[in-house]
Formats: structure tokens, sequence, C-alpha cells
């Protein structure tokens, strides 16, 4: 950041667990995994005709062959001492290899199919509880199924005289939900600083096509040689470079604007989310869905330097020692030195306190006219019940580029134990410059 680079950092891939985000440091840009307009379904048939919809990246081609079908549950491969208690989740060296090979096999977990792989399967059907939107490729055709068709899929394969099953190649279908937050993807609240929101944006970070070395296969399965120069990839080390390519594009336009001009375009001119699709609402998308084409010309910006951060940091109540170790520098705290969190001139807004109080806090922020020359803002307020967010002044009005004004929001909230969101725009009827803000329950001390 000091050098004039915008980091950009993958939030993790430890969703949806509260406050499970790995990368949330105010000066860098925390993005989250979100779907994109398509999806991957692997069809599974069964011997009675009737077809069930699972999840994965199937290359493999049975052409339509049904092969007999069998429960890992009715194949444990006691020569080993393991029973059907083990070779239900088909784990590796649980599986009767003479009962298995040929065969299709039903799991009840979803693995990585080493275990039917190693005892020779055609082919493994896994049923589990696990979020399905997102797909991985495997070593052998393969469906994962939820547990509702799972269910039905057990009783059919333990109740039937022979009972045979295929699996087909994976289509792709249009996904009417996206863009959502992706399960795997972590959350906020920030664990370290309750009132810095966290993620900052989302972006695609679900089956994207992605470049993949050659020197290595295209699953982990040991037996799987293929070799590919591309593969289907999930994570938020997917999303995160297209936040880094979106951040390339805002600064090939503005080549002397700094991270925090960068990363403030990135925020104020994302695609607003909803929480019907992600309750975690801004804990799971930030500001909300990357918009490359409108972050190019965003209108106002939030800016903010090094020593905006030490501020930060000296509000914080970090010791001239831990400074030093992140900014390299012998900057020493004092009175003037010492920022509140709620003055850091951050593109959104936070505020927290215990579950079952109310809550109040006056934000002091600093807007940067980047749009048209003569220019007049108003204030537009999105505040549901239990939220209150005022601005003063609510109009700020430019006769240059690059001049700034301030402004001040006062938010308050009565919270039981969840949050309350909302969103400020300034709009000048050409631009709408938004940022969330979001009122919580928080256990951070």
């Amino acid at each position: 950041m000091k050098n004039g680079i915008l980091t950009s950092n993958s939030a993790g891939n430890s969703g949806p667990s509260p406050s499970s985000i790995t990368n949330f440091s105010p000066w860098s840009l925390s993005v989250a995994a979100s779907t994109i307009d398509r999806k991957f379904v692997t069809k599974v048939k069964l011997g009675n005709g009737v077809i069930y919809e699972g999840t994965s990246i199937n290359t493999f081609d049975l052409k339509g062959k049904m092969y007999p079908f069998i429960a890992g549950a009715a194949a444990p491969n006691t020569s080993q001492g393991y029973t059907s208690e083990d070779s239900r989740y088909c784990g590796q060296g649980t599986l009767d290899e003479t009962l298995v090979k040929g065969k299709i096999v039903f799991c009840d977990y979803d693995s990585n199919a080493d275990g039917p792989v190693e005892a020779g399967a055609i082919g493994a059907v896994f049923q589990s509880g696990k979020h399905k939107d997102y797909a991985f490729a495997y070593g052998l055709p393969l469906s994962n199924l939820n547990l509702d068709n799972g269910r039905i899929v057990f009783d059919y394969v333990n109740t039937t005289e022979n009972p045979t099953a295929t699996i087909f190649k994976t289509n792709v279908e249009d996904n009417q939900f996206a863009p959502f937050v992706v399960s795997f993807s972590s959350r906020g609240p920030n664990p370290v600083t309750a009132d810095i929101l966290k993620p900052d944006l989302t972006a695609p970070g679900v089956d994207i096509l992605a470049a993949w070395s050659e020197a290595v296969p295209l699953t982990e399965t040991e037996d799987d040689t293929r070799v590919v120069s591309y593969n289907i990839i999930s994570g938020t080390s997917m999303s995160c470079p297209h936040a880094t390519g979106a951040a390339a594009y805002v600064k090939s336009f503005h080549p002397t604007w700094s991270p925090a001009a960068i990363k403030s375009a990135l925020m104020t001119t994302a695609f607003p989310m909803s929480s019907e699709n992600n309750i975690e609402a801004e804990f799971a998308y930030g500001a909300g869905h990357i918009n490359p084409a409108l972050a190019a010309r965003p209108g106002l910006i939030y800016d903010a330097g090094e020593i905006d951060y030490v501020k930060f940091l000296c509000g914080q109540g970090y010791s001239p020692k831990q400074i030093k170790l992140i900014t390299e520098s012998n900057t020493k705290c004092s009175e003037v030195m010492n920022e509140a969190v709620w003055d850091l001139n951050y593109p959104s807004f936070a505020l927290s306190t215990t579950p079952g109080d109310s809550v109040t806090r006056v934000f002091h922020r600093t807007v940067t006219n980047v749009g048209s020359p003569v220019s007049t803002y108003k204030a537009v307020v999105n505040a549901p019940p239990g939220l209150i967010i005022q601005v003063q002044p609510s109009v700020l009005s430019f006769k240059s580029l690059g001049q700034k004004q301030s402004f001040t929001v006062t938010i308050g909230a009565q919270l039981g134990n969840s949050m309350v969101s909302g969103s400020l725009i300034w709009d000048d009827g050409v631009h709408q410059v938004r940022s969330p803000v979001v009122a919580y329950a928080s256990l951070l001390e």
C-alpha cells in the first residue's frame, strides 16, 4: 500500500462459519467468492428409469450403459477388519474389491473418491448434507446427491433385486439465482476490528475456467492420468484474481490513484446483493458483487494514505513495536495520532455493541470528486426499522475535479442478537456512490 500497490486478498474458504474470514486488514481488499450464471449438473439414472440430478464435473462417458449398483455398506473389506459401518463411507481400503469392481457404488459421504477408484468401481454416487453450490472433477464417473434424493436412491439399491444405474456426462445449466456468495466463502464479521466491515466485496469464484499445470493430473486421485491445460476451479483464490483484474482495469484509466481510491471505486460501484440468498448479508458479500465497468467512473472516492492507517493502528492501541512490524517505520503514537476506527476514511460503515444493547456512533468521512467538475450530490439513505442514519450535510456541491468535501454520518441501532443493515448513497443523477451500513451484536470485547 505504501508503495502505491493495492493488495487484493482472498477472504478464505472456511465459510459459512461466522468470523471465518482470514484476510481483513483495512488497507487491503478482502474478496469473497460468488457464483456465476452457470452450474454443472450430473444426472444418475436408476434401473427403474428414474433420473436424479447431482453435482460434479464428469467428463467420463458411460454411453448410457447400465451397470450393477451396490451400496458401500454391503461391500466391507472384512479381510482388513472393516465393517459396513466403515465401508458405507467408501474410504480408502474399506471396500471389498471383489464385490465392487466393475460396479457403481453408493457412498454415504462426499469424499475424494479414492476408495471407489482403489476398489475398481466403474462409478460412484455420493449422498451428503454438504452444500451443492459448487462442483469438482473426480477420478471416475461420479455424482453428488442431496440427502433427499440420496435416501431414495439408497432405498432403491438396498431393496431392489439386481439394482443397476448409470451416470451421465455433466451438463451445463443456467443458475437463475446467481450471483450469490458460495457456501465455502469465509464470512465476517471482522474477527479483530469489529467496526471495519469485512469482506469488502465479492467476485466470481465458483466453477471458474482456470489455467492448469500439465505437470499435475486433473484430480488428486492416484490413478487419474488425465492431463489438461484448463480446469474448473472454485475458491476465493478464483475470485481474488477477478478483483485484481478489475483493480488493474481501474488503474489503467486512473494511473495516479492511490490503492484506497481504487478500492473505494470497486466497493461503491458494486452491484447490491440481497440477504434472500445469503442470510449473512453484508458479512457474506460486503459492498456487493464487483462491477468493473462502473468502477472506472465512480463519481466520488473515499481516499486514504499511509498516515491514516497508522492513526487507525494507534487508535486501536497497537504498541510502537507492533506498528513497526506492520509499517516498517518508527512512528510513535501520540494524542494527535490516535484516531477512532469510525474516523478511518473507509467506503463502508460498521458499528457493533454487545447483544441486547443499543448503539450510536458518529463517523467522519471525506470524499474526493472524480466525476463531473461541477456537480451536486444528495444523500439517499436506506434504513430499515431499527436503524437510524443521519447525514450532515445531506448535500455536497463541487466546483472542480479533485475537490474534497467532508461530512458526518450518525448511525444508531437497537440490537438484539442479530444484525441490521442499510446503505448511504451519494447521488448526482449520474453516479450513485453506495456504501453499506451495518450494525450488529458482537461477541468481541
